[in-house]
């Protein structure tokens, strides 16, 4: 399959995208989804793994990798959702990503799962990762502290992928930190859900690109 049409792109991403709910007071934006199509075995350009397609089950899988300036402690962050669709064309398989490594996005009984395409799945309230359960982010110790007294604490993140790219000067950190706590909110672990714009949806090679020019641009503007 030739994903290089953006259009063709964009609808495969939205017809099977994830149906995303964030607390009622998160105060990011999603900037972008990244998008990679996998029909055979490869790791992922953006994640730790390597993505598994068993042939049998599964057509292909489709990566998206979730793009916001902020995460409530640190600039930059990349969660991930991975959706793996039958050849009968309805989803058989989803993970999420969470603080580095990855859940099961689908319930046993599948009831978050709309018309065999749509996972339905929790952001973390500032921090973003996710979970099938809004509950799983109640049993964190800090799930209301990271958003409050520990906002803004990592400073500037620039994780390997991108070492070097952002253009880190000596006391962004603080300046980093300091900003971020503007953003400051106390949880309301109400979710409302997110209605996607298919512009938003690129391949991963475009915004590979684009993040680490908005990265020197936000850092600049903090300077």
């Amino acid at each position: 399959m030739s994903l290089s049409d953006k259009h063709a792109l964009q609808e495969l991403a939205l017809r099977y995208a994830p149906l995303l709910h964030f607390d009622r007071l998160e105060p990011f934006t999603l900037i972008r989804a990244g998008i990679t199509v996998f029909e055979a075995s490869a790791p992922s350009p953006s994640f730790n793994r390597l993505i598994t397609v068993n042939r049998d089950k599964v057509r292909m899988v489709i990566e998206y990798a979730l793009y916001w300036d902020y995460d409530i402690q640190h600039t930059y962050d990349l969660e991930h959702v991975w959706v793996y669709i039958g050849h009968d064309g309805a989803v058989v398989s989803c993970e999420a990503s969470f603080h580095g490594r990855y859940l099961l996005g689908i319930l046993r009984d599948r009831s978050n799962v709309a018309d065999d395409r749509h996972v339905s799945l929790f952001v973390q309230p500032g921090k973003h990762a996710l979970s099938p359960l809004a509950e799983l982010f109640r049993l964190l110790p800090n799930a209301e502290s990271c958003c409050l007294e520990e906002a803004g604490v990592d400073g500037v993140l620039e994780p390997a992928l991108f070492e070097g790219e952002f253009n880190t000067a000596a006391g962004i950190d603080q300046l980093a930190e300091a900003h971020l706590r503007s953003f400051g909110f106390k949880p309301s672990f109400h979710y409302v859900p997110y209605e996607w714009n298919p512009a938003v949806f690129v391949s991963w090679d475009e915004l590979r690109m684009e993040i680490p020019v908005r990265m020197r641009t936000l850092l600049a503007s903090l300077a």
